[in-house]
């Protein structure tokens, strides 16, 4: 028998009211035990608890879900309890006590994926949701949960069922009443497929960058005013600021909000030529985050004398180009550093850290690049890695299937390689289906 599992599902400490879930076959058992009958399904009801002793635990608001209509699919109850440490305490040792097993992280909804409540999408979904600090990262979340990318899955399923179809009669029917360039109608398909997936696949790096954070990395040589430039946007002394060339040694990460979306902005490692070990593994850390990154501030001093073109070559036309400390008089740097950043194709903001208003115009330039980059009319259908390789996959074996034009046999082989990639982002697809469809779409077997 499938195991009876509970757990806390609000967080640990004190707080007014604490949510205790049951879920599997003894819930309801679990339930009369402790609040003495169950009351009517989904309607929440105040009820005296005990223990296995009689004794009293607390009054608490009980809820009742008979399976299926539940999160897991399953038999649940939720017990609503005061949320202080020993009345919460008090009730999971009395669940246990009846030998239900405390949930591991994630098993509720690992049993609503199972019992078909959620697909893997939703799933994760649920997990992003949870996570989310941010409006888009909820918004996102919440197309997720609610089936976006199932959604697109079953258009791209219907797709891949009817090429399938297509090329199976070609091959298993060859003498049936079927056109001998059956085959050949499956290109258009393979074809409007293979471009929704491209579409998807390039805007799944921005549900990833909408998940986890748009990355900013500050660059620049020692000295450039990096540092104080992150505590300026940070609001916050997060890095060591010191006259010492060189002080900071590793990545600092801060996260920021700007424009309603995660911001990762870092400080990073002076980029210059040294031969102390741990500055240089700095460095070499500094130029692997920046290379990454989706956005590079280059840090320029403003009041320096001569060029320094150490690290320049790890911007890109978009970036910006900062003219630090300009509450100092303009060195020889500043004016190379402006002819540069025009050549390289950088916009050039020129502040002082010191000024808030100067951090406050930066703030919002740099929300209106975020913005630009990961706004959309629509959330991205795919938001993870797993998804991503996924989709990769899939458009290359559809590429293959299109481009096999004289062996549907091999055609079809790379459409089920296709479908069994999609498949692992919500798991479906079955020959049933395929079969299905070639006898609904042809007349075989008269």
């Amino acid at each position: 028998m499938t195991p009876t599992i509970f757990a806390a599902a609000t967080a640990a400490g004190r707080a007014a009211v604490a949510v205790v879930r049951v879920s599997g076959p003894r819930a309801r058992e679990a339930l009369v035990a402790l609040a003495g009958a169950a009351p009517r399904p989904r309607v929440a009801t105040l009820r005296v608890l005990r223990d296995s002793a009689g004794g009293e635990i607390d009054q608490a608001l009980v809820l009742w879900f008979p399976g299926p209509a539940s999160y897991t699919g399953e038999d649940s109850v939720e017990f609503h309890v005061h949320g202080g440490p020993a009345v919460l305490g008090g009730l999971m040792q009395a669940l246990g006590a009846r030998g239900l097993r405390l949930a591991e992280p994630g098993e509720f909804t690992r049993r609503a994926f199972e019992n078909g409540k959620l697909d893997l999408a939703q799933a994760e979904g649920v997990a992003d949701l949870i996570e989310a600090e941010t409006d888009a990262q909820r918004r996102q979340a919440l197309e997720q949960v609610g089936g976006a990318l199932g959604q697109a899955q079953g258009r791209w399923r219907s797709a891949l069922v009817e090429a399938l179809a297509v090329f199976e009669a070609a091959v298993d029917f060859p003498d049936e009443e079927v056109p001998a360039d059956v085959a050949s109608q499956a290109q258009p398909i393979l074809a409007d497929l293979i471009g929704e997936l491209e579409a998807a696949l390039d805007d799944s790096r921005r549900g990833e960058r909408v998940r986890e954070g748009f990355r900013i990395a500050l660059v620049g040589a020692p000295n450039a005013g990096k540092s104080t430039l992150l505590n300026a946007l940070a609001g916050r002394e997060a890095a060591i600021v010191t006259a010492t060339p060189g002080t900071t040694r590793d990545v600092i990460e801060v996260p920021l909000v700007l424009g309603g979306y995660k911001v990762l902005l870092a400080d990073t490692a002076g980029l210059r030529e040294t031969a102390d070990e741990i500055e240089a593994e700095g460095v070499r850390r500094a130029r692997a985050w920046a290379e990454g990154a989706d956005l590079r501030l280059w840090v320029v001093d403003g009041s320096g004398e001569g060029p320094l073109t150490t690290g320049t070559d790890l911007v890109r036309p978009g970036d910006l180009c900062i003219l630090a400390k300009q509450d100092l008089p303009a060195g020889v740097a500043e004016g190379w550093a402006r002819s540069a950043a025009q050549g390289w194709g950088l916009a050039v903001v020129a502040l002082s850290a010191r000024s808030a208003s100067d951090i406050a115009d930066l703030r919002e330039s740099l929300a209106v690049i975020v913005t630009g980059a990961l706004a959309g009319g629509e959330s991205p259908t795919a938001t993870r890695l797993r998804h991503r390789e996924a989709l990769g996959e899939a458009l290359e074996r559809l590429r293959r299937a299109l481009a096999e034009r004289s062996s549907p046999e091999l055609a079809a082989e790379d459409v089920r390689l296709a479908g069994r990639a999609l498949d692992r982002i919500t798991g479906r697809i079955g020959a049933e289906d395929v079969l299905d469809r070639v006898f609904a779409s042809f007349c075989i077997g008269k």
